[in-house]
């Protein structure tokens, strides 16, 4: 282990390399006509300087031109923006790549959080029984989901792998070749990508990262913590929403869910047998070779063709492989026990299913397809549904749903395509429960999930369609908006109340998972209120939960950074006092934090690890004291003044011109990121409900002023401090580490934000008086946050993220000045009295390919 502060660790390994590799990749000459990498440093430099002296950033171009390039034409200027770009976006791939060969060596990978740390802790302590105890019944699920806020093609992503391999080795050679490669490969996507190519890439990351670091994981454990070979609790799974997530994708078929299913067996299956092949060459002797080369034909052959005639189920496989493995104990003094015992581990945590597909569409969607059935079944005189069903209470409705019985509906006779995909998809997941085992998709996501009928309509539906004998598959609601939230418990203790849904729960283990909404929530509430929103709403969930015997297991659908509900995960976890149930910690990890938190086989490790030690100082050793009632007096406080401050933000006149007009919110749907539409609804007016998180939190982002991740803080501290009840904030930092999490993720908004970019908008006749309002809170919270932590600069205690934020954001400050500069020109423009559309276009076409290397250099927003 180093012994240099995790700075200086940074420095050298990250910093000083990215300095060097970065000089010789601006020599290099992908471009003959322009000098591209001589000229971005003066640029760079342009940009520097003139935000210093208050320079806008069409003065800042034009300064530049001027400067350097008076002779070049128009024409000639815009080519060599549009290289800056390209140049730019390879940069930010060399720094990530970079950051990620040097991540085991700034992280310190056996410090605090990691299982070597956990273990030698428990054991110094006498603790190690109650650790085992622990890991029994604790798990962690990473659910990827296919939320496009990473840019990068697969192709890109094999060039990090590479590169970053390259740098650790520092591999001259290799490093000029991929450079060269970089110059020459696309960064964006001419067209939209199907769901079923998010698949894809996603799969990637389990058959190249999660595959070996569960494994590794779940190796450690069992052989560090538990000193033994027996099967214990898998700890870690990995859900995926890629195929089986329809909320909102209007391209996400029945077809597609079946289709992802057979390529995610097809995965494990052939890393199972690539697995199988390795131990061939060593497991040589009479009385096993044979058993051994029949599973690899096996495996080979069926994970080609799925409908291979000579096929195996993973209770066989195991079973196999556990009775070599007793032959090799006995006969053959345990050689290479240890590598059978790895394959069987995986086999115990990925079965032939690989991750957990999970079905997830809105409640409004549900409603409009239920009374399509239900009119049907009436009709038909089904003797479940009286002919006035429709004119019932919810409470009666509830009660008729609950005891649905007779035979299974004929989907068929549906012929509205939006009925038959949702009754089809419940088909889907009993098909791949056959094929891939229960595990392949055993749980339905309810989006803007408002009330217990909402949950029983689904219910119904799973039993009429496929589900009647024996119903296998676990309905989770989410919760999304405060009102939601609010209303939550009272919506659970309906079901658990109800005796057909309790006697459910019972068969699934008295388990229910209840999903909540960080991301939507921040939008709809602002950065304190959902967060606190969904404190108070899981302490009340897990409440009504224990009283009903039932284990509460919340799935957070949390975004990359703070402004979506992300931010520091593991602290957030280990920050949860013991009132909030924490024996399962599920959330959604998306776009960029996959690649910067998971994807290499370090940061995977060591992630892990973190969220699997996070809920364990609840445990073992000092507690997490539950919020004292004077605290949590503040921190309602402090969230409804945020809440007031950001709602009356929300709601100013000038709100959605700004977002519409000023930001680079109508570029998202152009950047072919992602299957799904930008926004929901069709209507051309922008709707702000219709708005999706990720859009919304990135146009902000690419303005640099990060407003969903602080907006509101400063107002309801200033309130304190008015009051001359400051005292009282600092008490409940002191004593909340859940309240302080939550400053240090705002504190890295903030660091993201750079105002100087838009000075120029307070000028804005239109708009400088809603733009001082952004300035101004953005102001008072960073002053009062440095008051409250007695910090000298945001995000002090961790100066290597800081290091790392400000690199990044260095690195893109020419690319945002690119982007402001042609935003302006947009606006001129069309404010001419001839409109250039010519003109126009290609300053769209500026705008919308700087949004990709901006975004790519977010990726530490986790």
């Amino acid at each position: 282990m180093s012994v240099e502060p995790k700075l200086t660790r940074f420095n050298q390994s990250v910093l000083s390399k990215y300095q060097i590799y970065n000089s010789i990749f601006m020599t290099l000459p992908f471009d003959t006509i322009t000098k591209t990498g001589v000229l971005l440093p003066l640029f760079h430099e342009t940009c520097e300087k003139g935000f210093a002296q208050g320079d806008n950033p069409t003065t800042i171009v034009d300064t530049f031109f001027q400067k350097y390039q008076g002779r070049r034409s128009e024409e000639s200027q815009i080519n060599l923006l549009f290289r800056f770009i390209q140049y730019i976006e390879r940069q930010v791939v060399l720094f990530d790549a970079i950051e990620d060969a040097a991540f085991p060596i700034v992280n310190n990978m056996d410090g605090i959080g990691t299982l070597r740390h956990l273990k030698e802790k428990a054991t110094s302590e006498n603790q190690l029984e109650a650790l085992q105890q622990y890991l029994e019944e604790f798990k962690v699920r990473i659910v990827l989901t296919a939320h496009p806020t990473q840019f990068y093609p697969g192709s890109v992503l094999g060039i990090i792998t590479d590169l970053s391999k390259a740098v650790k080795e520092n591999n001259l050679n290799g490093i000029n070749d991929l450079f060269a490669q970089l110059g020459k490969t696309p960064f964006f996507k001419r067209e939209k990508p199907t769901p079923y190519d998010e698949a894809k890439s996603l799969i990637w990351y389990l058959e190249n990262v999660f595959y070996k670091s569960f494994g590794d994981i779940y190796n450690y454990i069992q052989t560090n913590i538990y000193d033994d070979t027996q099967k214990h609790n898998e700890i870690i799974n990995i859900g995926f929403w890629p195929g089986g997530d329809r909320d909102g994708n209007p391209f996400v078929k029945p077809n597609t869910t079946i289709k992802v299913a057979k390529k995610l067996k097809q995965a494990i299956l052939k890393k199972y047998y690539a697995d199988l092949k390795n131990l061939r060459r060593k497991l040589t002797f009479r009385g096993v070779e044979e058993r051994v080369i029949k599973l690899e034909t096996i495996l080979y052959n069926f994970s080609i063709n799925l409908n291979t005639e000579k096929t195996i189920t993973a209770d066989e496989l195991l079973n196999e492989l556990l009775s070599i493995r007793d032959v090799i104990e006995a006969d053959h003094q345990s050689l290479y026990i240890n590598e059978i015992n790895s394959l069987i581990n995986k086999i115990n945590l990925f079965g032939f299913n690989f991750a957990t597909l999970d079905i997830r569409q809105d409640s409004r969607i549900h409603h409009t397809v239920f009374t399509t059935v239900i009119d049907k079944l009436i009709e038909n005189n089904h003797p479940s549904f009286p002919k006035n069903y429709h004119d019932l209470s919810d409470d009666e409705q509830v009660k008729i749903l609950s005891e649905v019985s007779g035979d299974k509906i004929d989907i068929d006779v549906f012929e509205d395509e939006m009925v038959s995909n949702t009754l089809k998809t419940i088909k889907a997941i009993k098909k791949i429960q056959k094929t891939n085992g229960e595990r392949g998709a055993n749980r339905y996501i309810i989006s803007n999930n408002q009330t217990a009928l909402n949950v029983m309509q689904l219910f119904a539906m799973l039993k009429l369609v496929a589900f009647q004998d024996d119903l296998t598959v676990d309905v989770g609601p989410l919760f999304e908006t405060i009102p939601d939230l609010e209303n939550a418990p009272d919506v659970m203790e309906q079901l658990y109340s109800n005796p057909a849904y309790r006697a459910h729960l019972e068969k699934r283990g008295n388990k229910q998972t209840i999903m909540l909404g960080f991301s939507d929530g921040t939008k709809d509430g602002g950065y304190l209120m959902a967060n606190w929103g969904i404190y108070k709403a899981k302490e009340r969930l897990t409440a009504i939960s224990r009283k009903y015997d039932i284990t509460a297991i919340f799935f957070d659908g949390r975004g990359g950074p703070p402004a979506r509900g992300g931010g520091k995960t593991h602290q957030f976890y280990s920050s949860l006092g013991p009132t909030i149930e924490d024996k399962e910690v599920q959330l959604t990890i998306q776009g960029q934090t996959i690649s910067s938190n998971f994807g290499t086989l370090d940061s995977s490790q060591y992630n892990l690890e973190q969220l699997i030690s996070s809920g364990i100082s609840n445990r073992i050793g000092k507690n997490n004291e539950a919020m004292s009632e004077e605290d949590k007096i503040v921190m309602n406080d402090l969230a409804e003044t945020s809440y007031t401050a950001y709602k009356d933000f929300k709601g100013h006149a000038m709100f959605i011109p700004y977002l519409e007009r000023m930001s680079t919110l109508k570029y998202y749907a152009k950047t072919n990121i992602g299957s799904r539409p930008s926004k929901r609804g069709t209507s051309d007016k922008l709707v702000f409900s219709d708005l999706r998180a990720i859009p919304f939190v990135g146009s902000w982002s690419q303005l640099k002023q990060n407003v969903p991740g602080f907006f509101g803080v400063g107002k309801a501290l200033k309130a304190y401090e008015d009051r001359g009840e400051f005292h009282k904030v600092e008490q409940l930092y002191k004593n909340s580490k859940f309240f302080k999490t939550l400053l240090e993720n705002s504190m890295m908004s903030l660091t993201k934000s750079f105002f100087d970019l838009t000075k120029y908008m307070s000028k804005d006749e239109e708009f400088g008086a809603f733009w001082d309002i952004i300035y101004n809170e953005y102001l008072s919270t960073k002053s009062l946050l440095l008051k409250l932590t007695g910090y000298k600069e945001l995000m002090e205690n961790e100066p290597a993220g800081r290091a790392s934020i400000q690199v990044r954001e260095s690195i893109v400050l020419p690319l945002l000045t690119i982007q402001q500069y042609a935003l302006k020109k947009i606006q001129e423009l069309e404010k001419a009295e001839v409109r250039d559309e010519e003109q126009i276009k290609i300053f769209e076409k500026i705008v919308t390919r700087s949004l990709f290397g901006n975004i790519n250099a977010s990726r530490n927003s986790a």
